[in-house]
């Protein structure tokens, strides 16, 4: 378990993370999201002693991370695919993680094997290696010593479809298993597919947090459906009935309600569907509102305003 209790972190006059507090619990992966500066790298870092905090601190286990024994052993962590030696081979990298954590050189294979790099490119030097096979190189790094808790800032840079469908199966097996994940990144869509709870930070303070469904509830977004049926026509007009937006949408229909709500509406007026999805629009309209303040781009639509947000 990992307990963020009152985390503060400044700079001079500037401060990156702002009385911060939530708690990673074990058997979940928690998405630590937020736009890029908004303090989700500050804040892990302080995780495994890399910065100081001003204030507040973070414990693991109940322990600080300088204060547990062999710390390789209980925390995995990626926070840069690029910070190893870059004239070493990736199996040379594994191996002094495992000495210096005192694992069988057996161990070393195992995550080579785990992680899909071949013992070609095990022999391959760091600066050789394309990002993506420097995150597989990170990510076997971070579980060299079967740890308890994983820490891992942006692990999908550089991974193709192939490699991001891998490290999701890979993180929701290890949560599964008892594992505690804590998952940073700006990318909502592919931590909102496996996070059992998510936390938005902006400014350096969590403006939300919750799972998918309690974030809605909160927000003042809708949930949005994506719909096609035999007779969109009938169904659209069952739904506008009903009090709910509706727009087209290539085969189908954008539905301003949630799955459940137009799946009664099409039993009611007798249409069949042929597909039904959750449009996921709903929360990362959600997430933009709320981290509006701090994003580079303006937000079609949306006002910047202090950071408040949603109680935590």
């Amino acid at each position: 378990m990992i307990t963020v209790d009152r985390l503060t972190v400044s700079y001079g006059s500037f401060t990156a993370v702002d009385d911060v507090s939530f708690v990673a619990q074990p058997g979940r992966v928690t998405g630590f999201l937020g736009p890029n500066g908004a303090g989700k790298s500050t804040t892990m870092r302080v995780m495994v002693g890399l910065t100081p905090p001003t204030s507040g601190q973070v414990t693991i286990g109940g322990l600080r991370y300088h204060d547990i024994p062999n710390p390789g052993r209980h925390v995995g962590s990626l926070l840069d695919a690029s910070a190893q030696h870059a004239g070493r081979t990736g199996r040379e990298i594994l191996t002094i993680g495992a000495q210096t954590m005192g694992l069988p050189k057996s161990r070393v294979d195992e995550m080579l094997a785990l992680v899909g790099l071949t013992d070609a490119e095990a022999k391959r030097r760091l600066r050789n290696y394309s990002l993506g096979m420097k995150q597989r190189l990170g990510i076997a790094h971070a579980l060299l010593g079967d740890p308890s808790v994983l820490i891992l800032d942006e692990p999908a840079n550089g991974l193709d479809p192939a490699g991001i469908r891998w490290m999701r199966g890979l993180l929701k097996g290890y949560a599964d298993r008892g594992g505690t994940v804590l998952l940073s990144s700006h990318l909502l869509h592919e931590v909102e597919q496996i996070a059992d709870e998510m936390i938005l930070i902006g400014h350096g303070r969590i403006v939300a947090q919750g799972d998918k469904k309690s974030l809605l509830a909160h927000g003042d977004g809708a949930a949005t459906t994506l719909v096609t049926s035999l007779d969109n026509a009938a169904l659209g007009a069952a739904l506008t009935g009903g009090g709910h937006a509706v727009e087209p949408l290539g085969e189908g229909l954008k539905v301003q309600a949630t799955p459940e709500e137009v799946g009664r509406a099409a039993l009611a007026a007798g249409v069949v569907l042929t597909d039904l999805r959750s449009g996921g629009a709903g929360l990362e309209d959600l997430f933009l509102e709320l981290t509006s303040a701090t994003a580079r781009e303006a937000v079609p639509g949306v006002t910047p305003t202090p950071t408040g947000g949603i109680p935590a």
